[in-house]
């Protein structure tokens, strides 16, 4: 995002991004200052208010600091505010540019954290960032784990069974879906109302936690995996993104424009 109105209780609260009056998000906005839309990183120039520009420490490198702000602080938002503690059973399911920088952050926070993916190409990459992973679509594999997690961050965007995910998580665990933007389907009111579990949703995060977010990964060494492409490849990237052969961002680099 680029601006917010500054003035609502949402504002005020460190909440920009769901600003009462209307976030100006990167791209695709309105411009409530100079007219037009928004164009994110194809923009030749961004102008802010000093409050939505972030401080990138010495010596990162910008060409991975930028998913930070976007997959990163989509995943490392829902930790802080369910306060992701030492110890706790983690579960992220979609292991793509949000997912494996879910893995990433947890496992700093000292969670112990379980991958679930559809991709068993994907394990090795989980294993070396200090996750278990599972294969979701082996069912019996999945049962073992019913009742297991304090949190778990779904980052598949489209429809899939969330209900079998629910059922994996402790008495009183949340749920957050940062992923699938679409109408959640096959729900049971029951099996939730039995182990009073949380359905929630979630989107980046203010620009407080945003800042948290870019010094945690810099005092931690994280950075996300990514594949620096030129701006002519943008449609073959998509096509390799729609067949998951990508591990796990892509970063276009606007210089070779």
């Amino acid at each position: 995002m680029v601006d917010s109105c500054g003035e609502c209780v949402n504002c005020k609260a460190d909440r920009e991004q769901n600003c009462l009056k209307g976030t100006t998000f990167t791209y695709g906005s309105p411009d409530k200052i100079s007219g037009g839309i928004t164009q994110g990183g194809y923009s030749t120039g961004i102008v802010v208010k000093e409050h939505f520009a972030v401080s990138i420490p010495n010596g990162m490198d910008l060409s991975r600091v930028a998913p930070i702000m976007c997959a990163g602080i989509t995943t490392f938002s829902p930790m802080q505010h369910w306060e992701l503690k030492r110890d706790q059973e983690v579960a992220v399911v979609g292991i793509g540019g949000l997912g494996h920088m879910a893995i990433k952050l947890a496992v700093a926070k000292g969670a112990k954290v379980t991958a679930f993916t559809t991709s068993k190409n994907k394990f090795e990459a989980i294993k070396k960032m200090g996750a278990t992973p599972i294969l979701s679509s082996d069912e019996k594999e999945m049962q073992k784990y019913t009742m297991k997690f304090d949190l778990m961050i779904t980052t598949v965007p489209y429809k899939f069974q969330v209900q079998s995910f629910l059922n994996l998580l402790k008495l009183d665990a949340t749920l957050v879906n940062v992923g699938q933007l679409t109408a959640i389907e096959g729900l049971s009111g029951m099996m939730m109302a039995f182990n009073r579990q949380k359905l929630a949703g979630s989107m980046i995060g203010g620009m407080q936690v945003t800042q948290e977010v870019v010094n945690f990964c810099a005092k931690h060494d994280i950075l996300p995996d990514v594949e620096i492409i030129k701006p002519q490849e943008i449609n073959r990237a998509y096509s390799r993104v729609i067949n998951k052969d990508i591990q796990f961002r892509f970063v276009i680099d606007m210089t070779k424009a």
